[in-house]
């Protein structure tokens, strides 16, 4: 996990507040309670993946100061998210974007938690109110990997989809995915393939599809990498917005735990996440829109300060429209870099694509 997250910088005085609340409570100083009652409480879904990633952050927490581990500073709370009990049907169909965070916003909102760990990619781009996004966590790789069936085997690495014979069935849940594959390969079959990692590979062992496709963020975070059979590059499949990036929310007003979390603040995260999130935001699709968007710091000359380059994507979902495009500029103008890409890809597509159905 080491290698998914930075190491951890210099404590911030918000931490060191806590930690010295924390040794407080414990020698049962009298005369005046903490103004923060401990543990932390800390939302996130029930899967392996995201308990994985709610782990590793804790992790980093705990590495500035010792203190908060040997106390217990922080408390895991499960909770099940509409997008975890309903495994049949299309998020589109039971309520669109933030399936996986509602119920986890509300209990933020309640204060039945005091923040919550969330994929970024399943995070809407508009959040309730009083809830702001306060950390987002280094990348680890964006991309898509293809997993193919027992029966198949890679043939070409830079013709990934050879290796899917004609009228191949994919298992798949994403409109983004199935878009990018139906564009180059009309002839593939989709079917409806949802669960948590080890789900979806359980049904392709039993031959209910012939392949299907996870981000390799989860895979590698799982300890699963080598279940790719081919990692896809970004000029092949544009990832989804956010993807393999960690984002953790909390209260607006909840300026200390905000300061504490931005310690731990990735930059380049913080910066692509902007780009991508912000394009997301003009596009404004639903959830049966697939869109992408993809962005990097990309050193132009060796000593110069990088340069933010964003490529985003809209498409039909069966493919028989497909528009890609990229922009470059400061990191620091990542916001309107992504509003300007957005607004570009909108005026040049069919407007029905934005369209609910």
């Amino acid at each position: 996990m080491d290698s998914a997250y930075p190491s951890s910088p210099a404590p911030s005085p918000a931490l060191q507040k806590v930690a010295a609340e924390a040794a407080a409570r414990q020698k049962k100083t009298s005369g005046h309670a903490s103004r923060r009652l401990l543990p932390l409480r800390v939302g996130t879904r029930g899967s392996p993946l995201a308990l994985v990633q709610t782990r590793a952050f804790l992790t980093m927490l705990t590495r500035f100061c010792p203190v908060l581990r040997d106390m217990g500073a922080f408390q895991e709370h499960q909770i099940n998210t509409t997008g975890d009990q309903v495994q049949n049907r299309r998020l589109a169909e039971i309520g669109g974007k933030g399936l996986f965070a509602k119920e986890i916003h509300e209990a933020l909102s309640d204060g039945r938690i005091d923040f919550a760990v969330h994929s970024l990619k399943d995070l809407e781009t508009t959040l309730p109110p009083g809830l702001v996004l306060a950390c987002t966590l280094r990348r680890e790789d964006a991309r898509d990997a293809l997993i193919l069936g027992p029966n198949l085997s890679p043939t070409d690495p830079d013709d990934p989809y050879s290796a899917l014979p004609e009228g191949a069935l994919v298992g798949c849940a994403s409109v983004r995915r199935q878009a990018q594959m139906l564009h180059a390969r009309p002839d593939l079959k989709f079917g409806l393939l949802r669960g948590n990692v080890q789900t979806r590979l359980d049904k392709l062992a039993a031959r209910q599809c012939d392949a299907t496709l996870l981000a390799l963020a989860g895979l590698r975070r799982l300890g699963m990498a080598e279940r790719a059979s081919l990692v896809l590059s970004p000029t092949i499949m544009v990832p989804a917005a956010g993807q393999g990036i960690v984002g953790v929310t909390v209260r607006e007003d909840d300026i200390e735990l905000r300061e504490l979390l931005s310690a731990i603040e990735d930059y380049e995260a913080r910066a692509v996440a902007t780009a991508e999130r912000a394009l997301l935001a003009e596009l404004d699709g639903s959830c049966r829109t697939p869109i992408g968007g993809y962005a990097q710091l990309i050193p132009v000359v060796a000593g110069e300060d990088p340069k933010l380059h964003l490529t985003g994507l809209v498409a039909r979902e069966d493919g028989s429209f497909l528009l890609k495009r990229a922009i470059s500029g400061a990191p620091e103008d990542a916001a309107r870099l992504g509003k300007e890409l957005g607004e570009s890809l909108r005026t040049d597509s069919p407007s029905d694509i934005f369209e609910e159905k």
